[in-house]
C-alpha cells in the first residue's frame, strides 16, 4: 500500500488513514464519480456497506482506474439482522466484484447477534475472504464482553470528531491493539464553523475540514470523510503535510461533548 500513512491492524494489513466514505451518496454515477476523483487524488481507502445500496458502483470505479487490486483498500459491512455472514459476504463480493474484501464490519452491535455473527467473521478472515474483521459502534463495553469471550477486531468505527472526542474508548482501544476509525470525522458538515476551528484554520491557512481532520489522525485515528465535490475530495487529501500544535490540539480537544466517554454513540 503506497502513496499515504498506513495503520497495520492485527494480522499485519495495512490500514491507510485517509478514506472516502460513500455513506449517503448515489448509487451509480455520483458514488463512481467520487470514487474515482479520490482514487486520482491518492486515496488508496474506500469504505462502503452493504446497506448503503452503492457496492456495485465501488467496485465499478476501483476497476476502471486501472490500480492494482492490492493498492486499494476496500470496506464493507456487515448489517446484523442477517444471520449468516458468508452469505451477506458474498453478495457484497459479487456486487463489488472483488475475490475479497480487506476489511470486513459488524455494521452494528446487536447483543443477541453480535458474539455469534463475530465467530463467523473470524472464519471469513481465516479462509481469506476478508483480510481483516472488526465492528462499528461499539463501545468499550461491548469490546471488553467480545474480548471476553475471545474477540479482538481489527477496528472499531465510531463516530468521531473534536465534538466526540470519545477519550475513554479510544484509550481503551490503543491499549488492546484495536484501531479506531472515524466516520462523520467533520460532523457532516456541522462543525466547519465553529469559530475554535475556523480561526485555527485562518491562522494556518488550511480549511476548517483539514483542521478536523488532521486534529483525529494526531490522535492515532484512520478518517473516512464523505464528499461529492472534486476539489473537497482533494482538500481533504491534503492533512499530511502539517501539524498541530499542543495548544491547537488542546483547544479542539476541548469541543468535547462526551464527557470522555468510553461509550460510541451519544
Amino acid at each position: 500500500m503506497t502513496g499515504q500513512p498506513t495503520l497495520t491492524l492485527h494480522g499485519g494489513t495495512e490500514l491507510p488513514v485517509l478514506g472516502l466514505g460513500v455513506w449517503q451518496i448515489p448509487a451509480g454515477g455520483p458514488t463512481e464519480q467520487a470514487v474515482e476523483w479520490a482514487l486520482e487524488a491518492g486515496y488508496r481507502h474506500v469504505d462502503t456497506a452493504a446497506v448503503y445500496r452503492n457496492e456495485q458502483s465501488v467496485g465499478a470505479a476501483v476497476r476502471r482506474s486501472g490500480l492494482p487490486r492490492d493498492e486499494v483498500f476496500v470496506t464493507t459491512k456487515l448489517f446484523p439482522v442477517h444471520t449468516s455472514a458468508e452469505r451477506e459476504l458474498g453478495r457484497s463480493l459479487a456486487r463489488l466484484g472483488l475475490d475479497y474484501v480487506d476489511l470486513y464490519l459488524l455494521h452494528w452491535p446487536l447483543p443477541l447477534q453480535t458474539n455469534r455473527l463475530w465467530r463467523q467473521l473470524e472464519s471469513l478472515r481465516e479462509r481469506g475472504l476478508a483480510r481483516a474483521v472488526g465492528v462499528s459502534n461499539c463501545g468499550r463495553g461491548r469490546l471488553e464482553r467480545l474480548a471476553g469471550r475471545g474477540g479482538v477486531p481489527a477496528v472499531d468505527q465510531v463516530q468521531f470528531s473534536p465534538f466526540r472526542y470519545r477519550r475513554r474508548l479510544l484509550e481503551y482501544c490503543r491499549a488492546q491493539g484495536i484501531v479506531v476509525e472515524a466516520y462523520s470525522p467533520l460532523e457532516r458538515g456541522k462543525g466547519l464553523a465553529d469559530p475554535t476551528i475556523a480561526a485555527i484554520a485562518a491562522r494556518l491557512e488550511r480549511t476548517p475540514a483539514q483542521v478536523m481532520l488532521r486534529w483525529a489522525v494526531q490522535h492515532g485515528a484512520v478518517v473516512i470523510p464523505k464528499s461529492q465535490d472534486r476539489e473537497r475530495i482533494r482538500a481533504n487529501a491534503r492533512i499530511f503535510d502539517f501539524e498541530l500544535a499542543p495548544d491547537d490540539m488542546a483547544a479542539l480537544d476541548g469541543l468535547d461533548r462526551t464527557g470522555g466517554a468510553a461509550r460510541a454513540r451519544p
